[in-house]
């Protein structure tokens, strides 16, 4: 099977999360053009350049295409969107809502217009509201429209986990659902080290705090930055995504997909357990949760709606 999947992956916004993600897109060889486009001129292109030339000693054949002008995404495989205002400190994520719920109404506009065969992986926050609205805007199929969340919330949850515990972060599995917000839900049962139980490992005070540091770990680096938010491991995260769609690997990763019924909610996005593959979100695979989880749960879908109820009256949707 060749290294190279797909024509053309796009990432949309030049920040830190969008320059890091199409580094990763384009070192792992995902497709043969990575688009990055910015509305900043001369950012995406001088990006780009440099990202090229970085391919002479890193070894890989993926070109990277700097551009403001959104002809140059057409017939995108996938689109990885990340445009949008970071978080200050004191700032949560919704906040945000009506700033870059305008920039994503602008992104699925011309995605609609030309790729209308894309999948599309939202990044920009609030995450669930804005992967609602990407979904409303475009009129795609659920399956080919999913937000970015549980990966790298449950990411953080892994490196919380390893520096508990001493052990290796890559023997961690955690598992975080919800929403991608401060009413998250860190999933502790689901969570081992090299397949050994977290509660075998460390007390339940000690894995409350995990989960509550967890529950913070945006407003945990926005708070130690000062002047923006984190982009490594989102930039990551989102490519894993990516990867997963592009390579047809069936991975199972925590997404923000639309639930019709799963988990006993219907026609909201929020942050669950899901296949992902060629088609986008294959399958919704869903977990027993103890019925601390599942107030949880409800706690952190009346967020998400509150917000897509705020969106209607801003006139978005």
């Amino acid at each position: 099977m060749s290294l190279v999947q797909a024509r053309k992956i796009t990432v949309v916004g030049a920040g830190y999360v969008g320059s890091t993600a199409a580094q990763l897109a384009a070192s792992k060889d995902l497709a043969e053009e990575v688009v990055l486009i910015d509305v900043l001129e001369g950012r995406p292109q001088g990006i780009a350049l440099d990202l090229n030339q970085c391919a002479a000693i890193e070894g890989f054949s993926a070109r990277v295409v700097g551009t403001n002008d959104p002809a140059h995404t057409a017939d995108s495989d996938v689109f990885i969107v990340t445009a949008g205002r970071p978080r200050k400190p004191g700032m949560s994520r919704s906040d945000l809502l009506e700033v870059n719920g305008r920039i994503v109404c602008d992104v699925a506009e011309y995605i609609a217009r030309l790729s209308p065969e894309a999948i599309v992986i939202v990044v920009t926050n609030p995450l669930d509201s804005m992967v609602t609205l990407m979904r409303a805007r475009l009129g795609f199929p659920a399956r080919r429209v999913v937000g970015m969340a549980g990966v790298l919330d449950s990411a953080r949850f892994c490196w919380f986990i390893a520096e508990a515990t001493g052990a290796s972060v890559v023997d961690v599995d955690a598992m975080v659902l919800g929403a991608h917000g401060d009413s998250m839900v860190p999933m502790p049962n689901y969570c081992t080290v090299n397949g050994v139980q977290l509660g075998d490992l460390v007390g339940p005070a000690e894995i409350d705090s995990m989960a509550d540091r967890t529950r913070h770990g945006g407003a945990e680096i926005v708070g130690l930055l000062k002047t923006g938010s984190a982009w490594y491991a989102p930039a990551a995260a989102s490519v894993a995504m990516a990867g997963s769609i592009l390579r047809d690997q069936k991975r199972l990763l925590p997404s923000a997909c639309l639930l019709n019924g799963e988990f006993g909610f219907e026609g909201l996005y929020m942050g669950v357990p899901a296949i992902l593959g060629r088609e986008g979100v294959e399958r919704v695979v869903e977990v027993p949760l103890t019925m601390e989880a599942r107030a949880l749960m409800q706690k952190t879908a009346g967020a998400v709606a509150a917000d897509v109820d705020a969106m209607r009256d801003l006139g978005l949707m």
